[in-house]
C-alpha cells in the first residue's frame, strides 16, 4: 500500500500554512511534505509536527526568489555560491524537522549560456550538495518537469534527470518521479517505473489534464498504485495536486481505490 503524504502547499490552502498540519492530520494522514519551510523558524514547524504526530518526509532546497519566478538556481553558472550558500541552511532545517529527503529544482534555461554548461554546473552543484547531505545521512533529489507548465524548465524528461545524476556521480542522488510532469511530458508511466525503480527516492501525484486528484483524469491510478506495490516500492508518496473542488472533497479516491 502506498505511503501518502499530504503536500501543504498545495492542499488546505483554504487556512494560514500553520495550520494546515491539523487539517492533515484530521484527514488522516501520517505524512505531509511542502515545497519550502524557510519561512518559518524550524522550531515552529517541528512543534506543529510533533502536536499533530505527522512526519515530514520531504522539501526543496532553496531555489532563488518564487515570487519572481525561479524556479531553482542550480545549473545557473552565476549564482553557484548562491546555490551553495543555501545547502547547509536545507540541512539544518532537515535534521530538525526529520527529513531525510531534499529535492534539487535545477531550474529554467538562462539565456545566453550555452546548455552544456548549464548542465555541467547542475552536476557540480549537485555534487557538492549530494556531500554535504551524505555526511549528515540524508538523501538529494532530482526531478524533472514537464515544458507546458514551467516553459524553459532545464529538465524536462526523466532520462534528462537521470543523466545528470550519474554525471553528478554520489550515490545518495535519486530521482524525485512526478507523475503529473512525466504524463505532461513523455508518457509511459508504469514501464518508466519497471526500468527506474531502484533510481526513485521520491513519487509525486497529480492526474491530467488539470493537475487534480487521481480519478479525475487519464492517468490509470488503480493499475499504476498496484504495480508499485508489486515492485516493492518502499518510499512515499506526495500528493502534489490542485484539489478539486476542494482539499475535503478531494480525498474520496483513496478510500474509493481500496486504501
Amino acid at each position: 500500500m502506498p505511503a501518502f503524504a499530504a503536500n501543504l502547499t498545495m492542499l488546505f490552502t483554504e487556512v494560514p500554512f500553520l495550520d494546515r498540519f491539523a487539517l492533515a492530520k484530521e484527514a488522516g494522514f501520517q505524512f505531509v511534505e511542502y515545497l519550502f519551510p524557510y519561512d518559518f523558524e524550524p522550531v515552529e514547524l517541528r512543534r506543529q509536527l510533533d502536536q499533530q504526530g505527522l512526519r515530514q518526509v520531504l522539501f526543496n532546497l532553496p531555489s532563488g526568489n518564487w515570487g519572481q519566478g525561479d524556479r531553482g538556481i542550480a545549473a545557473d553558472p552565476a549564482r553557484i555560491n548562491e546555490f551553495r550558500a543555501g545547502v547547509p541552511r536545507a540541512v539544518d532545517y532537515a535534521l530538525l524537522l526529520g527529513v531525510s529527503n531534499l529535492n534539487c529544482l535545477a531550474g529554467k534555461r538562462v539565456a545566453g549560456v550555452e546548455e552544456a554548461l548549464q548542465r555541467e554546473t547542475l552536476a557540480a552543484n549537485l555534487r557538492y550538495a549530494a556531500g554535504l547531505l551524505e555526511a549528515r545521512g540524508l538523501r538529494l533529489l532530482v526531478e524533472a518537469c514537464n515544458h507546458f507548465d514551467i516553459p524553459g524548465f532545464l529538465l524536462n524528461r526523466t532520462d534528462q534527470a537521470l543523466e545528470v545524476i550519474e554525471a553528478a556521480g554520489a550515490p545518495n542522488i535519486f530521482l524525485q518521479y512526478d507523475v503529473y510532469h512525466a504524463q505532461r511530458e513523455e508518457g509511459e508511466l508504469v514501464a518508466t517505473l519497471r526500468q527506474h525503480l531502484p533510481r526513485i527516492g521520491h513519487i509525486q501525484i497529480a492526474d491530467n489534464p488539470g493537475r487534480h486528484q487521481p480519478g479525475t483524469g487519464e492517468i490509470n491510478f488503480p493499475f499504476l498504485f498496484q504495480e508499485l506495490d508489486r515492485l516493492g516500492y518502499a518510499g512515499h508518496v506526495g500528493l502534489e495536486y490542485i484539489p478539486s473542488p476542494d482539499s475535503r472533497s478531494s480525498f474520496g479516491w483513496i478510500q474509493a481505490m481500496g486504501y
